[in-house]
């Protein structure tokens, strides 16, 4: 089999190659090229040492040359070159605590955590494959090396990470590494929480983010998410809803684009319900305060995943008004605008939308024709330029210092006054008319 690989790499496959030593393109990028995609990266490992490396290429950075990592520069593009290897003993559940080369491209390959991405690529010898990962790509498996119980106690990030990859490619995970997945999920205490955000956003955002089930059933969840667990037991006896809190967020990551707030929001939107619950005296489930609840308890987990503050507070927002009462007036909709902010308002309504696909058809025939003329509306007001923030009032704080005002909190009140009004009545946004306005506060 013969695989397009960038001028550079064949470039450095070359010149090991010429120097005597073997050379390969390995891992992710060979798996990528074969299922037809781009790699982003294209990682190379060979017999040659690390001072071997470094000698024969005159731009080089040691990366991580106790690992045995060279990164070679090549105009603008950097190319990681990494020695064969023997990974020592992983005392801290997650790094060898030493390393040893090997001139043994076998044993390099044998440390490895999946058979997808254990296939080394020469452009003269085809695919190294050993362990059968071409075949396992064609048949959409997940498959750790060797014992999957030995590649989990070594690095227990690779339970998240062949999770991820199955929601990544829509692959099935191999039973006996899905059955060792739920027996060392323990082991993920091990991992810091950064880590662990990478990985749950890659899962997020992929194509199947409702491969999140799969944290669930392997016992995941009740070690980095618990909520989720009782999200999932808690049931909504209500008329417009027909799963359980947990099903409904599952649903609806799938009817939301893979955009990052997005699917974390849609992640955590819910999550407020296992707090707020009551019950009427027709058996009805009620979550009143719901949003307000998610959003607290989305800012802990978040902040625990250390999320950029930017991040977290755009879910906040979102979770906090995901389930906003738009009265439907223009007025009552620039009003939510405001709440929310012009910047995240667009991303509400998607967050509105998808929560509604993930309800029962009753709800989706009830609700979303209201929702697409909250739409209508919001492109109406869009289009006109109406006033939905202090920014765009026709008067500042200077116009009303220059009207005789003295600066203070009062001025802040009534600035936020003439915003109220306009929100109501756009006509009045223009100078002329608020400065008049600004004497009946006074």
């Amino acid at each position: 089999m013969t695989l397009s690989i960038p001028e550079h790499v064949s470039l450095i496959l070359d010149v090991l190659n010429r120097a005597g030593y073997e050379a390969y393109a390995v891992g992710g990028c060979v798996r990528d090229a074969l299922l037809g995609r781009t790699p982003e990266d294209w990682d190379i490992t060979t017999s040659a040492r690390p001072e071997q490396v470094k000698a024969l290429f005159r731009r080089t950075v040691d990366t991580g040359i106790q690992h045995g990592t060279v990164t070679v520069l090549l105009k603008d593009q950097s190319y990681e070159v990494t020695t064969y290897r023997i990974d020592g003993l992983y005392e801290d559940g997650r790094h060898p605590k030493d390393v040893s080369f090997t001139a043994c491209l076998k044993e390099d390959l044998q440390r490895r955590d999946f058979t997808i991405n254990a296939i080394a690529y020469h452009p003269e010898e085809g695919l190294v494959d050993l362990y059968q990962g071409a075949e396992d790509l064609k048949q959409g498996l997940i498959r750790a090396v060797g014992v999957p119980a030995e590649r989990f106690q070594e690095d227990a990030l690779r339970i998240l990470r062949a999770i991820r990859f199955a929601a990544q490619l829509g692959f099935l995970i191999e039973p006996y590494t899905l059955q060792s997945i739920g027996d060392f999920a323990e082991r993920l205490r091990l991992i810091s929480k950064e880590r662990i955000q990478v990985e749950l956003n890659k899962l997020l955002n992929s194509p199947y983010p409702e491969t999140f089930r799969l944290l669930y059933e392997t016992g995941i969840t009740a070690i980095i998410f618990p909520e989720f667990d009782q999200m999932m037991h808690l049931p909504q006896h209500n008329p417009y809803h027909c799963y359980s809190v947990g099903e409904h967020t599952l649903k609806m990551l799938t009817m939301i684009e893979a955009d990052p707030i997005l699917r974390w929001t849609a992640l955590l939107h819910d999550v407020g319900k296992i707090r707020t619950l009551s019950t009427d005296e027709k058996g009805i489930s009620h979550f009143y305060g719901h949003g307000k609840e998610s959003a607290v308890m989305a800012r802990d987990f978040l902040r625990d995943l250390r999320f950029d503050n930017a991040t977290i507070d755009a879910v906040c927002v979102l979770t906090r008004y995901h389930d906003y009462s738009f009265n439907m007036t223009k007025g009552n909709l620039r009003k939510a605008i405001c709440k929310v902010g012009e910047d995240l308002f667009p991303r509400l309504l998607k967050v509105v939308r998808a929560d509604t696909l993930a309800k029962n058809p009753f709800a989706i025939r009830k609700l979303l024709p209201r929702i697409d003329r909250i739409e209508e509306m919001y492109a109406e007001i869009l289009r006109d330029q109406d006033c939905t923030s202090l920014k765009n009032l026709a008067v500042s704080g200077r116009d009303l210092i220059e009207a005789g005002m003295k600066p203070g909190k009062e001025m802040g009140g009534l600035l936020n006054a003439l915003l109220q009004e306009v929100l109501e009545h756009p006509e009045k946004n223009n100078r002329e008319t608020l400065l008049e306005l600004t004497k009946a506060y006074k």
